[in-house]
């Protein structure tokens, strides 16, 4: 295989003469730098297992942590133009003090998450089967868009995975807190919080613990959590795919649990009204929700350590939304049946929460029990969800340092796991120090830009490789021509309105501060830079 490759040329004879910026790395030249000894991945996974990573990712803290902020959306003391969502300011033309939340109508909101996902998801699993490397997303702008536009999905899908690890890191800390209070224990509070609180904290009797802002203090478990699945990581994909089918058998069976205890206490007047925030609630809602379906992203990215890339990967793909959507409007439907809607403002863990709630009334002691399996359940949801997000993560690091945009220290494979361990590390310690430093309401909205841009990127993809190599072999062809690509694209669009114009301008940013590495560093130091100047 490697030798009928050893010839190609670094891009498509087509190219010759572009700008760098616009220059397009050939498949075929993609998947021959995947051969290379010297930095390739062991192939090790099978559909069951990337099907277990996509579940692992995507039911983890949305389903267990942000789906409360999701119902209820958030409150602000303030109003401000640019704390208000786009779509609502585009509908209202007024600024607001915080998010409408979707109230029960929050299971509409995952119907149109599960639908632009089922969109985008395809999409994902034709440029999958068509390039099984590393990377995902980056790897598919640079085939289809260009060095410049893979750079900026590169960067992206940076801040995407950082800002959903720390989101998870963090919603896994306030669930170890739950778990010690069943028994009866608890530790310093200034040990097991952020340093900083944009909201502030409260108990669940609404007593004040720390004011908005700085205290002095440090989420030890969700520093601890991160450095321990690095180690994992760094041992091997086939032995961190082992620990993630255990915990993902573990949180559905959990979750299960708690669907069918929940229907006896459920009361049809908490479902009303349905929809109180109307459209832009809805969509809200969905757009605080979407960051965790960055589980499609994550079976992509391990497309390299796949046994046959081009039947599983597409296998994986559209098996985990299925489950994880079916998983989703479970729990949001007992959700807000067990407990009214507005209960769940700034509840970091609001399924427990109701639970410990309910557990209290007459007739409600087992719930106590059930509360404590959906805390383990949540406990090993948020654990795989990391776990998936640092393997993704540091694949794309890989990736981008192997075409030369990254330093090539990133691309190093450890000589006896053959896992990109530096990479690894280097993840794990970026997202374990921020993690016990911040809270995560800003980190989960630049999630859920990044993501939806991402997806996006992905869906324009496919478009331009079915007009530039409508021969090339795909194991999966989505169906319908272009039309599916391009409702994934404005259903993305559709989805970012319902984020705050804040979030937006902080993602600009973002990208211009990449923009600076690229055309400073990055441009100088890519494969296609090494052409030009031997040229």
């Amino acid at each position: 295989m490697v030798g009928q490759y050893k010839e190609l040329p670094l891009a498509t004879q087509q190219q010759s003469g572009k700008s760098q910026l616009l220059c397009r790395k050939s498949i075929d030249k993609l998947i021959l730098d995947s051969q290379d000894p010297d930095c390739a991945l062991k192939k090790t996974l099978g559909p069951w297992s990337l099907t277990a990573l996509g579940i692992g990712a995507v039911i983890g803290s949305g389903i267990f942590t942000v789906i409360g902020t999701a119902i209820s959306g958030s409150k602000a003391s303030v109003t401000s133009v640019f704390n208000t969502p786009v779509a609502d300011f585009v509908i209202h033309h007024t600024a607001l003090g915080g998010r409408p939340g979707a109230g029960p109508a929050i299971a509409v909101s995952l119907v149109l998450v599960a639908f632009v996902c089922g969109l985008t998801g395809l999409c994902y699993a034709e440029l999958a089967s068509m390039i099984p490397i590393a990377g995902s997303a980056y790897t598919y702008a640079y085939a289809t868009l260009g060095e410049l536009v893979a750079w900026i999905i590169g960067w992206d899908l940076i801040l995407e995975y950082a800002g959903s690890n720390m989101t998870v890191s963090v919603g896994f800390a306030a669930h170890v807190v739950d778990f010690l209070d069943w028994f009866g224990l608890h530790p310093s509070v200034r040990w097991i919080s952020p340093a900083y609180l944009s909201d502030g904290l409260s108990d669940l009797q609404g007593n004040t613990l720390y004011n908005p802002g700085w205290h002095f203090g440090f989420n030890i478990p969700a520093f601890l959590i991160v450095l321990v699945l690095t180690v994992i990581l760094v041992r091997g994909i086939q032995e961190s795919a082992r620990a993630n089918n255990a915990m993902v058998a573990i949180k559905i069976t959990a979750i299960l649990i708690f669907v069918f205890a929940a229907l006896g206490y459920l009361h049809p007047a908490n479902w009303h009204p349905y929809a109180p925030h109307g459209l832009s609630g809805i969509l809200t809602g969905g757009s605080i929700i979407f960051f965790t379906y960055i589980g499609f992203d994550s079976v992509s990215t391990a497309a390299e350590e796949c046994k046959k890339p081009q039947r599983d990967l597409p296998i994986g793909i559209i098996a985990t939304l299925i489950v994880c959507t079916v998983l989703y409007l479970a729990v949001a439907v007992c959700l807000t049946g067990l407990v009214p809607w507005q209960s769940m403002v700034d509840d970091a863990a609001p399924v427990v929460n109701a639970l410990k709630k309910l557990s209290h009334l007459p007739g409600g002691y087992p719930l106590h029990w059930v509360r404590l399996i959906v805390l383990v359940g949540a406990l090993m949801g948020m654990i795989s969800s990391l776990l998936v997000y640092q393997l993704g993560q540091s694949r794309v690091w890989f990736s981008m340092s192997r075409d030369g945009l990254l330093p090539k220290i990133f691309s190093k494979v450890h000589p006896v796991f053959r896992t990109p361990a530096f990479s690894t590390w280097v993840a794990g310690f970026l997202v374990a120090i921020p993690s016990g430093l911040f809270d995560i309401e800003l980190l989960a909205d630049l999630s859920n830009i990044g993501t939806l841009f991402a997806f996006m990127l992905v869906s324009i993809g496919v478009i331009v490789l079915r007009y530039r190599e409508p021969e090339r072999r795909r194991g999966f062809r989505v169906p319908g021509g272009v039309v599916i690509p391009s409702l994934s694209v404005v259903f993305c669009l559709l989805l970012m309105s319902g984020l705050p114009i804040i979030t937006w301008l902080r993602f600009f940013i973002w990208l211009a501060i990449g923009l600076l590495i690229y055309f400073f560093y990055s441009r100088h130091r890519s494969e296609f830079a090494k052409v030009r100047t031997s040229n």
